[in-house]
């Protein structure tokens, strides 16, 4: 009886307390540079409100969207992504890093197949915005007009996600 609690024990340290050692070792790992791109200041997650210029009228509150850039593309470009919580919108968009502002004319748009989007007066603003706990973030805007409704103008206004729950 001895012996198995002896074995259990040690089989026991093997698989909690040996992982703990080793995930410290940062041998191999002194040089090692994760690597940043231009695109990386416009790059982020945002709560986005999406909003009728004619009207004023809230269409779409808290929608999280995406910018990226996938590091295969060009650094003049980004994608900007909103995984069908929005108004599913997502393409790639132009971007002038020396003041942040990103635009695109009838670009294909991936999130609705068949349909593009026009995005103007795009714009990421460094430190504009409080979330709802009270941190400081970029703020993010740009007016979209759709090819199935080109009159329409929306307005999306937002600001980067924190990841704190409470602004989940």
């Amino acid at each position: 009886m001895k012996n198995i609690k002896i074995k259990i024990t040690a089989i026991l340290l093997c698989v909690f307390a040996l992982p703990a050692f080793i995930s410290c070792d940062d041998q191999g790992y002194d040089d090692y540079d994760a690597g940043e791109t231009p695109v990386q200041a416009m790059s982020g997650e945002w709560f986005i409100d999406i909003t009728d210029d004619a009207t004023g009228d809230l269409l779409v509150a808290h929608a999280l969207h995406k910018t990226y850039n996938t590091g295969t593309g060009s650094d003049e470009t980004m994608y900007i992504n909103d995984q069908q919580n929005g108004w599913w919108l997502g393409g790639i968009v132009n971007i002038n890093l020396d003041d942040l502002t990103f635009s695109v004319t009838d670009e294909e748009n991936f999130q609705d197949p068949g349909t593009t989007f026009t995005i103007t007066e795009g714009k990421i603003m460094r430190n504009a915005a409080t979330s709802p706990t009270g941190a400081t973030v970029d703020s993010i805007y740009f007016k979209a007009t759709f090819s199935y409704d080109p009159e329409s103008v929306l307005s999306f206004s937002g600001y980067r996600r924190t990841g704190f729950v409470e602004e989940e």
